[in-house]
C-alpha cells in the first residue's frame, strides 16, 4: 500500500479559514461559554427565570426582550445534552477532530515524501512522529486531568479530551497514508457500521444487547473493566476506549474533506467547492437524523448517527468560514480567531489549569467593578480573561511562536 498520491498541480496553499474556525471552536471553551453563561445569569435574575437542575437549561417567558432571549438561547446551547440529543456544545469536540482531519492532506502534501510512494524509511519516520505526538497528547491529557497532583492510581483519570484527539487522529492518519479515497470511504463506512453492530448486537452481561442506557451499554461495560484509573462519570467515561472507533470516523470525515479541498483542477473553483461542501453537509445531517431513529444521536457514546450529524454541522460551519474567508476574501475580521487557532493546544492547556487567568482578570478589573451589581461580575471578569488570552496569543502569533505537536 502506498501514500494516497493523486498529486495536485502544485502544493495546496494553507487554508486561512482552517485556522479561523479552529480558533472559533476553541473560543467557546477557553472563555466564551463563561461570558455567555454570565450574561444569561443576569437575564435569569432580572426576569426570575427557572433553571432546570437536570440539564441547566433556562426557561424563557414572553416578558424577556429579544436580545436577552438571545443570551439565554446561547447559554442553553452551551451545555452538553444529558444523554441523547444534540446541542452546540456537543459539536465543539467533534468539530475540533474534524478540523484536524482537514489539515492532514495539506500537512502531508507539504512534506518531501508526498511526491511519490512512501519508502519503508519514510513510513518509519512518519509513524514515529505520529506515535510521539499521540503519546504526548495522552500524557498532556492526564496532566489536564490533575495527574501531577497524584492521589493514587485508582484516583487518576487516564482518559481525556487530548487523548481522544491524539488517538483518533493517529488512526485516521495511518488510514490516510495507506489508502486512496475509495479506501478511506470504505474505512469510514466500516468504522461506523462496525461500531453500530458492536453497540447494538453484542450482549452486555446483566443487561443484554442493544441497551443504550448509561449503565447498560457496551462502551460503559468496557470502560468499567478495561479502562485504567478512575472513570469520569463513575460508571462510564465520555472519552473511554470504545469511542475511539467512531471518533476516528469523525477525523476521517475531515480527511476526506481536506482531500477534496486540496484538489486543484481548473474546473473545480472555490465556489464549486463551497457548493459541494454545503450539499455534503446537508446530506450528512439528513443521514444522521435518519440513522438516529435506530441508533440515537448521543455525544457521550459518540454514536455513528452522532458522527454523521455532527459531521454535517461541522462541514456546514466550515463552509461558512471557507466561503467568507477563502472564497470571498474577507479575512481581517477573523484575525483574533486565527490567533487562537494557531496555538489551540497551548491555549487549551492554559485555560485548563496551567495559568489562572481569572485571577489576573480580577487583579486588573476588580477595582473597576467592585461597585457594580455582583450579577455583572462573571461576564465582565471572563471578558477580561478573553482579552488577556487574545493579547498573549497575538504576541505569540506576531513572533511566530506556535506549540506544534
Amino acid at each position: 500500500m502506498t501514500y494516497d498520491k493523486t498529486p495536485p498541480l502544485k502544493r495546496p496553499e494553507r487554508l486561512r479559514s482552517l485556522d479561523a474556525i479552529r480558533g472559533f471552536d476553541m473560543f467557546w471553551i477557553i472563555s466564551g461559554e463563561e461570558i455567555f453563561h454570565g450574561l444569561a445569569d443576569v437575564v435569569q435574575q432580572r426576569y426570575h427565570l427557572y433553571r432546570n437542575p437536570t440539564n441547566w437549561q433556562l426557561s424563557l417567558t414572553d416578558q424577556v426582550p429579544f436580545f436577552q432571549r438571545l443570551m439565554v438561547h446561547l447559554s442553553n446551547q452551551l451545555h452538553h445534552s444529558v444523554w441523547n440529543g444534540f446541542t452546540f456544545y456537543d459539536l465543539i469536540f467533534p468539530l475540533f477532530i474534524f478540523i484536524a482531519g482537514i489539515a492532514m492532506p495539506f500537512a502531508y502534501a507539504r512534506r518531501p515524501e508526498a511526491s511519490g510512494a512512501l519508502t519503508p524509511l519514510d513510513k518509519r519516520r512518519i509513524y514515529t512522529r505520529l506515535l510521539k505526538r499521540t503519546l504526548l497528547l495522552i500524557i498532556l491529557g492526564t496532566v489536564v486531568n490533575g495527574a501531577l497532583q497524584f492521589n493514587g492510581y485508582e484516583n487518576t483519570r487516564f482518559a481525556s479530551v487530548l487523548g481522544r484527539i491524539g488517538l483518533s487522529c493517529f488512526f485516521a492518519a495511518i488510514i490516510h497514508l495507506n489508502f486512496g479515497t475509495k479506501g478511506k470511504i470504505g474505512w469510514l463506512a466500516g468504522l461506523l457500521l462496525g461500531y453500530w453492530a458492536l453497540m447494538t448486537l453484542v450482549p452486555v452481561p446483566g443487561h443484554g444487547s442493544g441497551v443504550l442506557t448509561p449503565e447498560g451499554n457496551l462502551a460503559s461495560y468496557i470502560d468499567q473493566h478495561y479502562l485504567p484509573g478512575k472513570l469520569h462519570r463513575k460508571i462510564f467515561d465520555p472519552e473511554g476506549l470504545l469511542g475511539i472507533i467512531p471518533a476516528t470516523a469523525s477525523a476521517l470525515l475531515g480527511v476526506l474533506t481536506g482531500v477534496f479541498l486540496s484538489m486543484q483542477r481548473p474546473d473545480l473553483t472555490g465556489k464549486k467547492k463551497l457548493l459541494t461542501l454545503i450539499a455534503a453537509g446537508a446530506g450528512l445531517l439528513v443521514a444522521g437524523l435518519l440513522w438516529g431513529q435506530l441508533f440515537p444521536i448521543n455525544k457521550t457514546l459518540w454514536t455513528s448517527s452522532f458522527v454523521l450529524y455532527a459531521g454535517g454541522w461541522s462541514i456546514l460551519l466550515f463552509a461558512l468560514f471557507y466561503g467568507i474567508i477563502d472564497v470571498a476574501g474577507f479575512s481581517k475580521w477573523s484575525q483574533p480567531f486565527a490567533w487562537i487557532g494557531m496555538n489551540s493546544i497551548l491555549i487549551y492547556l492554559m485555560a485548563h489549569g496551567m495559568v489562572d487567568l481569572l485571577a489576573s482578570s480580577k487583579f486588573f478589573l476588580g477595582g473597576m467593578i467592585k461597585d457594580l451589581d455582583p450579577i455583572w461580575h462573571r461576564p465582565i471578569l471572563w471578558t477580561g480573561v478573553l482579552l488577556i488570552q487574545l493579547w498573549l496569543l497575538r504576541i505569540l502569533y506576531e513572533r511566530k511562536i506556535f506549540l506544534k505537536l
